[in-house]
């Protein structure tokens, strides 16, 4: 009898040692529903939201065609220029400016009472005086100017002249844009844009304050900047108040 009892018990525990792998089996084989325990919401993710994440990039396959086309369309388009503020521009009303059509002169020739006059640079950039006729003055100095005037009467009208040249008047500078009164107005040496745009009446309501456009032009060439209300203008310059958006 104790060696039957034995036997069973043995039978027993095998069979359900059997039981117990087959289901361990089928729990490890079987994929079962996953719970995913959400974060709670504290006061701040209920008043405002839930805070904002950057999306994650979309990979976009080329394939060709269209797509292939626009990507090489904005890989061949060249950066887009940053836009900056220019350095004040340097004024040069002393002995180094430079004449242009505008400007009014004061030529004295010393003893020839008949030489001695004040002349305009004509559009053409010359003045013309007696016996020497169109003299060009575009783009000289006051000195350079005074020396090609005693040059040519040198040659065979006065034996040794001497010549002076100062600007009677400066050529007039320009502001157009949203001023008050815009047009061509008198030069005043040691002008800025400021006072320029004071001379034309002040600001329209829809001006914007705090840069202008000025275009400069000397000996044929021509420059634009973005500058301060500070900055010193040059005779001939035009300067452009532009339109504010809000």
């Amino acid at each position: 009898m104790p060696v039957a009892r034995a036997f069973r018990w043995s039978i027993l525990a095998a069979s359900l040692a059997a039981s117990a792998a087959l289901a361990l089996g089928g729990c490890m084989q079987t994929a079962g529903p996953v719970a995913v325990m959400q974060p709670r919401a504290d006061l701040d993710s209920m008043a405002y939201g839930q805070p904002y994440s950057a999306p994650q990039p979309v990979v976009v396959v080329d394939g060709g065609g269209a797509i292939g086309a626009l990507r090489n369309s904005f890989a061949s388009s060249p950066a887009p220029m940053p836009v900056g503020y220019a350095a004040p521009m340097t004024v040069r009303n002393g002995a180094s400016y430079h004449l242009d059509a505008g400007d009014k002169l004061r030529v004295v020739v010393y003893g020839q009472e008949g030489l001695t006059n004040s002349y305009s640079i004509d559009a053409g950039g010359s003045i013309t005086m007696p016996l020497i006729g169109a003299v060009p003055a575009r783009g000289r100095t006051t000195a350079g100017l005074a020396g090609e005037i005693a040059a040519r009467l040198r040659n065979g009208y006065i034996r040794e002249p001497s010549v002076a040249v100062e600007i009677e008047t400066y050529r007039p500078f320009f502001i157009l844009g949203e001023v008050l009164a815009p047009g061509q107005y008198p030069y005043v040496p040691n002008m800025t844009v400021e006072s320029a745009v004071a001379i034309a009446g002040g600001f329209s309501p829809r001006a914007k304050r705090d840069v202008v456009t000025v275009t400069h032009t000397e000996n044929g060439g021509s420059m634009r900047a973005v500058v301060p209300l500070g900055t010193p203008l040059n005779p001939g310059d035009t300067v452009f108040v532009g339109e504010r958006w809000f």
